[in-house]
């Protein structure tokens, strides 16, 4: 697979982004669940940014409204994580939600769930 010469990685420079985010962003909310019980134990499952850079939406495996409330007041603290760790000329705000492919897996295991029940 012959990869164009001005380009050496093999996907977009968004994809390294997010994932760059993604990987300081949860080493950041183990850090901060230590210390914030509202956080508890959640997973991010991706990082979304907009094309200009200034916002990324953080995908959470589950969100309550007090791991919601949690993470809104240490916003600035987790962006500041990521401006330390990375070279970005901006760090772009974080938003954080539930991610929708988990509920919608969910929802598709349940349908299952009730098939195979009313099967027996």
């Amino acid at each position: 697979m012959a990869r164009d010469k001005a380009n050496h990685h093999p996907y977009p420079r968004s994809a390294r982004l997010n994932e760059t985010l993604r990987q300081i962003i949860s080493e950041e909310l183990v850090r901060l669940a230590d210390t914030d019980d509202r956080i508890g134990f959640v997973t991010v499952t991706g990082v979304e940014t907009t094309e200009d850079l200034r916002a990324a939406i953080v995908f959470l495996d589950s969100l309550d409204d007090e791991t919601k409330e949690a993470l809104d007041e240490r916003r600035a603290q987790i962006q500041g994580s990521v401006n330390a760790q990375t070279r970005m000329k901006r760090t772009p705000k974080l938003s954080f939600m539930a991610d929708p492919a988990i509920a919608a897996g969910d929802a598709v295991e349940e349908v299952l769930r009730r098939s195979h029940h009313d099967e027996e």
